[in-house]
């Protein structure tokens, strides 16, 4: 007879991990499936040049602080590092490379069809973010441009960007620190759907965190939450960023209408032409392979009551963001959403 786990976590980042830290305080048998070769989740695929929002102290998982890095807010290497020897500090039992190609449930019994066989559980913990599930929305024209076009998500650094022409769009942080980077070796431009907003230049992600922290209670307690003076959509004023506003680059052409073979049309009839476009436009949710388990929306979105799944029984989410826990899809914020998520899990399968 084929193992069954009492849970099992489909994807081994900063999701998967703080869960598995809470897991390996009960006696529940468990087991992470991560589809990646190797340790550090999506943190892997990000641009060279990207670093966190906070110091390390403020960017850590459950049980251990992230160790300081000497050079400001650490660096993308620094945080693929740290979830390495986590992994390994723990102990936590992982496959890698697997797949999960789609899950079903049969006599109360998870089934998991995977890339490495078939793997069974009482529960499931879904831990697979957004990095997967790039978003790029439907322009007249996309088709028929003959330049190139890639997401942030694809987008690693500048090397081989000199004398192109490339536009940036997209108002959020990507946006801006990828205008700010790529700024300094081509010709830019940068189109959003509207003006850029900035936080303060003395706000970082300790304070965005403090934020979220105080709308969670709030709303815990039933009470109103007095909306601070954040928005925690606004581009965070990064060192980067920062210079990148000393060059004046950090100026928008406002939106395109349509794609022309060469370039666009912006929307008061000019046209320009690129060699390159570079969407930062955000995610959709990597949920496909809960298909058939539940009907996530256009976006990948299931309906869940904290973390937990409304329409099915024994699946939780955890890390997509707001609808799954304030902050949960950053390393600090996680922690939260997988504790509740363990003690959850826990009640569950003793009832």
């Amino acid at each position: 007879m084929a193992e069954v786990y009492d849970v099992i976590i489909i994807g081994g980042g900063q999701s998967g991990l703080a869960c598995a830290y809470y897991l390996r305080r009960t006696k529940l048998n468990y087991l992470i499936l991560d589809e990646q070769e190797n340790c550090g989740g999506a943190w892997q695929k990000t641009w060279d040049s990207l670093r966190l929002f906070s110091p390390a102290d403020q960017s850590s998982l459950p049980g251990w602080l992230m160790p300081k890095n000497e050079d400001g807010f650490p660096p993308k290497d620094h945080v693929i590092n740290y979830l390495c020897k986590y992994e390994e500090r723990y102990d936590f039992p992982v496959k890698r490379p697997v797949k999960v190609e789609n899950v079903e449930k049969e006599s109360g019994v998870f089934k998991l069809k995977t890339s490495a066989g078939d793997f069974s559980a009482k529960t499931v913990i879904s831990a697979t973010g957004t990095w997967k599930a790039p978003f790029i929305p439907k322009v007249k024209g996309i088709d028929i441009f003959r330049g190139k076009q890639i997401h942030s998500a694809q987008y690693k650094n500048t090397d081989k960007l000199e004398n192109k022409k490339v536009l940036i769009v997209g108002e959020g942080n990507s946006g801006a620190q990828i205008l700010a980077e790529v700024s300094k070796v081509t010709n830019t431009s940068w189109a959003t759907l509207k003006d850029p907003e900035y936080l303060p230049d003395d706000v970082d992600g300790r304070v965005l965190f403090n934020v979220a922290t105080a709308k969670y209670k709030a709303e815990k307690e039933g009470k109103k939450f007095d909306p601070a003076a954040y928005n925690l959509g606004n581009i965070l004023m990064v060192p980067t960023v920062k210079e990148a506003r000393e060059r004046g680059v950090l100026k928008t052409k406002g939106s395109f209408t349509e794609f022309t073979e060469n370039g666009v049309i912006w929307e008061d009839g000019t046209k320009e032409d690129f060699d390159l476009i570079i969407w930062c436009t955000g995610f959709h949710y990597v949920t496909d392979h809960l298909n058939k388990l539940v009907e996530p929306d256009a976006k990948g979105k299931i309906k869940t009551d904290g973390t937990r799944a409304n329409n099915i029984t024994g699946l939780w989410l955890v890390g997509y963001g707001g609808w799954t826990g304030y902050a949960s899809a950053t390393l600090i914020g996680v922690g939260r959403s997988a504790r509740a998520t363990v003690k959850e899990i826990t009640e569950y399968l003793q009832d």
